[in-house]
């Protein structure tokens, strides 16, 4: 996006922002909110910032050629996103693993991938999924899985307020099919 469009959209949230204010029964002339508006508008564009982002591009960019057919994993990836039903932040760790066939990528480039997905209103489930079809395309291994557990403030903050749930989910391909080879994928993250 053009800087010219992001400072265009800051304004246009910014200014939906001070209604948003108003219908709350706030002031929004009162001191501690003037600058709110704006500072609102920047966080929501920087928390969605994997809009902008080809996450496939990003595994291109750092793609080597190796006869590596082992399990390659990267675990406790930071996640940070927001939950599409209620804009709350849910957070927690991914784990991924790929088994290549001929070409590797830069492990960077994984822990990259996660955040372009978690950046954008999403839910855990399509999430999990995202990334694991992210690698599985791009890549062309002999399988992936994906397994992220997170906390989701709209499950503590309001609704059932459970504050110490959390939610795993997982997805996988080819030879992650196969229980042994989860397995073992399981083993190494918990270990």
């Amino acid at each position: 996006m053009a800087l010219q469009d992001k400072e265009e959209n800051q304004l246009i949230i910014a200014d939906r922002m001070k209604d948003v204010l108003s219908s709350l029964g706030e002031d929004v002339n009162r001191e501690g909110l003037i600058k709110t508006p704006m500072r609102v508008a920047k966080s929501l564009q920087f928390l969605t910032r994997g809009y902008e982002q080809d996450p496939e591009e990003i595994l291109r960019a750092a793609l080597f050629k190796e006869d590596y057919r082992q399990m390659v994993i990267v675990k406790d990836i930071d996640i940070f996103s927001m939950c599409e039903h209620h804009m709350l932040p849910f957070y927690g760790k991914a784990h991924v693993a790929y088994i290549p066939d001929g070409y590797i990528t830069g492990l960077s480039k994984i822990a990259r991938v996660v955040d372009v997905f978690a950046r954008r209103l999403q839910v855990q489930e399509r999430l999990t999924t995202q990334i694991k079809d992210c690698i599985q395309n791009t890549l062309n291994p002999m399988g992936v899985m994906v397994v992220i557990e997170a906390h989701h403030m709209c499950m503590q903050m309001r609704g059932v307020e459970k504050q110490h749930s959390t939610t795993t989910t997982s997805d996988f391909t080819g030879v992650f099919k196969n229980q042994q080879t989860r397995a073992e994928f399981i083993s190494l993250i918990k270990g």
